[in-house]
C-alpha cells in the first residue's frame, strides 16, 4: 500500500469516527428525559439504551432519511434543527414540522418496522443519537411495564396529528396560519423586550408549504398580521408582538 492510499484510508478512518462515536457518559442525560420516549424511562432503562445507542452528525442540507426507506432507527436530536417534508407525486413539497434539540424523530417506523412515512433533512449541522430497532426491539420485549409507558406516547403522537387533519379541514388559511405562528413562538421563541423573537428563519416559502398553500396568500395574510402589529420582521428572523391576538384569531 503506497502513502497516498494510506493517506487516504486514514482520512476516511477519521471521518468514520466523527460521524459515528458510541454514545455513553458524555450523554446529557437530563436533556435527553425532556424527550418524550426517553422520559418513560428509568434510569437503569436509559443506561441500557444509551450502551446500544450511538451519536451520528449531518452536514446543514444532508438528508436522515427519505420518505420510502426503512424504518431501522430512530433519532433524537442532541444538537441542531430538522425539517421533515413530504412530496407528492407531482413535485409538490410540504414542509410537515421543524425539530429542535431534544426532539425525537422515526420512532413510528421503527416500532413497526415499516417504511419511513417521510423525508428528514438537515437544516444545520446537526448531532443526532441513534437507537436501532435491532437492538430496540429486544429490549422492549422483555419489559412488558415499558410497552405501555410508551403507548401514552404514541397516543399523544396520534392526537397531535389528527389535530393537525382537523385543522386543514375545518380551519381557513387565516387561522392556520395564525395558529402555526403560535406554535413556532411556543417552540422556537425568544423573548425580548420588543415580543417573543422566533430563533429559528422561516420562510414565508416554508410557512406555505406547511399548510400546502401558495406563497402568495401566506404573504397577503402575514402583511395583515404586521398591520394589525401582531409580528413584524427583525434581522430576517420573526417576532411576535401581540401572541393574544394571534391565539384568538386561530380559535
Amino acid at each position: 500500500m503506497d502513502v497516498n492510499h494510506v493517506q487516504d484510508w486514514v482520512h476516511s478512518l477519521r471521518v468514520a469516527m466523527k460521524r459515528n462515536t458510541v454514545a455513553g457518559s458524555l450523554i446529557d442525560k437530563e436533556f435527553l428525559r425532556r424527550n418524550s420516549v426517553f422520559s418513560v424511562l428509568d434510569p437503569a432503562e436509559l443506561e441500557a439504551v444509551l450502551e446500544f445507542s450511538r451519536t451520528v452528525r449531518f452536514q446543514a442540507d444532508e438528508r436522515v432519511f427519505a420518505k420510502g426507506d426503512p424504518g431501522d432507527c430512530l433519532y433524537v436530536i442532541l444538537r441542531g434543527r430538522m425539517g421533515v417534508v413530504t412530496e407528492s407525486t407531482d413535485a409538490k413539497v410540504m414542509l410537515l414540522n421543524i425539530l429542535d434539540a431534544g426532539e425525537m424523530f422515526g420512532e413510528i417506523a421503527m416500532l413497526d418496522g415499516g417504511e419511513r412515512t417521510a423525508t428528514v433533512v438537515a437544516q444545520e449541522p446537526s448531532e443526532l443519537l441513534r437507537v436501532d430497532r435491532r437492538d430496540f426491539m429486544p429490549f422492549l420485549e422483555a419489559r412488558s411495564s415499558l410497552c405501555i409507558r410508551l403507548m401514552g406516547v404514541l397516543c399523544a403522537r396520534v392526537r397531535w396529528t389528527s389535530g393537525i387533519i382537523e385543522d386543514t379541514v375545518f380551519l381557513n388559511v387565516t387561522r392556520r396560519l395564525a395558529k402555526r405562528i403560535t406554535m413556532l413562538a411556543q417552540s422556537f421563541g425568544r423573548a425580548t423586550p420588543s415580543g417573543t423573537r422566533i430563533g429559528t428563519f422561516i420562510s414565508q416559502e416554508d410557512l406555505a408549504n406547511m399548510l400546502g398553500v401558495s406563497r402568495e396568500i401566506v404573504n397577503k395574510t402575514m402583511k395583515s398580521f404586521q398591520a394589525s402589529g401582531a409580528i413584524s420582521y427583525r434581522n430576517g428572523y420573526m417576532v411576535v408582538h401581540d401572541l393574544p391576538f394571534l391565539e384568538r384569531m386561530s380559535q
